[in-house]
């Protein structure tokens, strides 16, 4: 009797134990394959050492088949969290607020067209005046949408239905005589990686084309809080990579040849061409520089953590930013000032006053530049950032020359953009739908995720120690600066401050002979936006070059 109630548990130990035999030999490894990985990794152990190791890394195995089985929404970050903050810093002061400058005569231009490049504060203007309602203004920028998409490929979504709805909120409120701020009734567009409820959110990428997040972006919320009227979700690239995407390539109005660059692409082409007065941008490794740069529109990267990322797609959890592309750096400001700040969703954000005290004497700014860097590049564009030099020492902006942080090894840190990158999308590769994404090159997205499951957690680990390093670099070399002025590429600028964490601007320089915009950034200190916006502003108000506008449109 006792025996009989044993052998059916003794049956179920024997398939379950054949099953797991089965179930793993399906993924099995030999101590071959192992000495083979090794040359992926730079790593030579002998025959013994892999024999001791063998078990170790079954049972690594194991606990990755164990993970897997449990499924994680987008929104939630790794434990690990990145901290922009070095030793030794200072968190500068913070005004707390603008006094936003609405003109009160500003009128409707007699080529109705001519409203396609207006500033917010014209814009603002006419609205809160009542010159323009909102409807007729976002019906106006709806119908310029509409009409250049074919060809600038910018747009995934125009938000018809939404648009209307807010614009006439908009109308009733200021009818009413309540009016939320500067931003109310204006109309905008966003990065089609920023969740809307009942659009897709497509991420420029074709596994991806039908998915509908039942969200609102934090930053979406805020601007719709403000005021503003969102009429489009613009092109990402596909994944937040270059400007491809599902439908095609986000052409640069410039010049139809070339493409808008990425991954802001949509934002940078549609801000340009006048299709949108302004447009919310991400950056992890130039998307909202290139775009900015190659469409000759002003750019603002937040510092990490001073924009909320809940309800943006992830890229690189420790270096997505969120920030505007628009006509000049003060509209950039006023949208900044709306989208900053702390959220419960985000815990990278802070609770931080924002302002700009634009009667602030800029030549009390302490001004860097890269000499080196600047003198180095013998094309147009290095051209024009030198005759932007002249301008601002006209303007008296003494300036010290510096240099970056040397023995610094730029080139490794890519690792860690992958690897977060690698995580984020793990579930598209092992799923196979990887290779549905438009380009498969082997510069593209697809490739990009694939290869990162082969860097390793150490190397990961290492990256962000000499991450470390760089930012405590950084700090010797910003401590003593409010602004630095560096080419926007073609140094190593723009790799070490997304890893830094630092707000830098790109701002139009004028054309080059192909009459292709050309542009410079200027760095800040981390958390002191304002300066660099200061800045750029009065270069701007000492120039035109931010007045440039695409031929035909």
């Amino acid at each position: 009797m006792l025996r009989n109630t044993k052998l059916p548990h003794l049956f179920l130990l024997f398939v379950s134990l054949f099953w797991l035999s089965c179930s793993s030999s399906k993924h099995s490894f030999t101590k071959k394959d192992v000495k083979s990985s090794e040359k992926l990794i730079g790593i030579d152990f002998s025959k013994k050492d892999i024999d001791t190791i063998y078990t170790y890394l079954e049972r690594n195995r194991s606990g990755f088949d164990s993970l897997r089985k449990y499924p994680l929404e987008n929104d939630v970050f790794p434990a690990v969290r990145f901290d922009p903050i070095p030793y030794g810093f200072t968190m500068p002061e913070q005004l707390d607020g603008t006094d936003w400058n609405i003109p009160d005569h500003v009128e409707m231009p007699e080529n109705f067209d001519d409203l396609a490049f207006f500033t917010i504060p014209q814009l603002a203007s006419l609205i809160r005046n009542q010159k323009i309602t909102s409807t007729a203004l976002t019906q106006f920028f709806l119908d310029r949408l509409k009409k250049h998409q074919p060809t600038l490929l910018c747009s995934i979504s125009i938000t018809d239905s939404l648009a209307l709805a807010q614009a006439k909120r908009a109308d009733e409120e200021i009818s009413q005589g309540k009016y939320r701020g500067i931003l109310h009734g204006i109309p905008y567009g966003t990065k089609d990686l920023m969740a809307v409820p009942g659009y897709t959110t497509t991420w420029g990428a074709a596994p991806y084309k039908d998915q509908v997040i039942d969200q609102t972006a934090t930053v979406i919320q805020k601007l719709e809080d403000a005021g503003a009227v969102l009429v489009a979700k613009l092109v990402s690239g596909s994944l937040a990579r270059g400007d491809v995407w599902f439908g095609g390539k986000t052409k640069n109005p410039w010049d139809l040849k070339q493409g808008a660059t990425g991954s802001s692409a949509g934002s940078g082409s549609a801000t340009s061409a006048g299709l949108v007065p302004f447009a919310l941008g991400t950056e992890t490794l130039g998307s909202i520089t290139s775009p900015s740069t190659r469409n000759g529109v002003t750019g603002l990267r937040p510092t990490y953590g001073r924009v909320s990322r809940h309800g943006v797609m992830s890229l690189s959890w420790s270096m997505d930013k969120v920030g505007p592309l628009a006509r000049n750096a003060e509209d950039c400001a006023i949208v900044f000032s709306v989208i900053q700040g702390e959220d419960k969703n985000d815990l990278t954000t802070k609770n931080l006053a924002f302002g700009v005290d634009w009667n602030k004497d800029v030549k009390s700014l302490k001004v860097a530049y890269l000499k080196k860097d600047i003198e180095k590049d013998t094309t147009d564009t290095g051209d024009n950032l030198r005759n932007a030099l002249k301008i601002l020492t006209d303007m008296g902006i003494e300036m010290t020359e510096v240099e970056l942080p040397e023995n610094v090894p730029y080139r490794g840190f890519d690792i860690i953009l992958r690897a977060e990158a690698g995580a984020f999308f793990d579930d598209l590769v092992r799923s196979g739908e990887v290779d549905l994404m438009v380009e498969q090159d082997q510069r593209s997205r697809a490739a990009s995720l694939r290869q990162s499951r082969f860097i390793p957690a150490v190397e990961y680990l290492q990256a962000n120690r000499q991450r470390q390093v760089l930012m405590q670099k950084m700090q010797d070399l910003m401590k003593d600066y409010d602004v630095l002025i560096s080419p926007s590429f073609g140094n190593d600028q723009l790799m070490a401050t997304n890893l830094t964490g630092h707000p830098v601007i790109a701002i139009p320089t004028g054309l080059d002979k192909k009459t292709h915009p050309t542009s410079m950034t200027f760095v800040g200190k981390l958390y002191d936006e304002a300066s660099i916006l200061l800045l750029a502003k009065a270069f701007q108000d000492q120039s035109e070059f931010d007045e440039l506008h695409p031929p035909g449109y």
